[in-house]
């Protein structure tokens, strides 16, 4: 069964560290790129990051740019999203999802999605 699962979230403090895992299960990683996006209520699912099928480009939104890292561990099966000095505007629920296709597309269009995990929350706050 294709499956995507994410965790890491919590609670931090504003100028704090998480790092995200999505682990895959049912299918190989290797064929396909994996984004990071996120969602607050009421807002609209926004791209974060995106790495390519063998890691070799990598893709961020201008808010999280020198902050978050996206990297893959396909002998794991995992992508990591390693986020650092966090802010209160980074709170929001975080998914990971598979692309069809081992490129990534910037801005990410979730169409272009066909699998996604549940969602971990990420709430940064003092």
């Amino acid at each position: 069964q294709l499956q995507l699962v994410e965790s890491g979230g919590g609670l931090v403090q504003p100028g704090g560290s998480l790092r995200l895992s999505c682990a895959a299960s049912g299918f190989t990683l290797d064929y396909y790129a994996i984004a990071w996006f996120r969602q607050v209520p009421g807002k609209e699912r926004e791209g974060v990051s995106c790495i390519s099928n063998y890691g070799g480009s990598t893709r961020y939104a201008d808010s999280v740019k020198g902050r978050f890292s996206i990297s893959r561990d396909n002998a794991e099966n995992t992508v990591y999203l390693q986020m650092n000095s966090l802010k209160s505007e980074d709170t929001a629920v975080y998914y990971c999802a598979r692309r069809t296709g081992g490129a990534c597309s910037w801005p990410p269009r979730e169409y272009e999605y066909g699998a996604w995990g549940q969602g971990t929350q990420v709430t940064v706050s003092s």
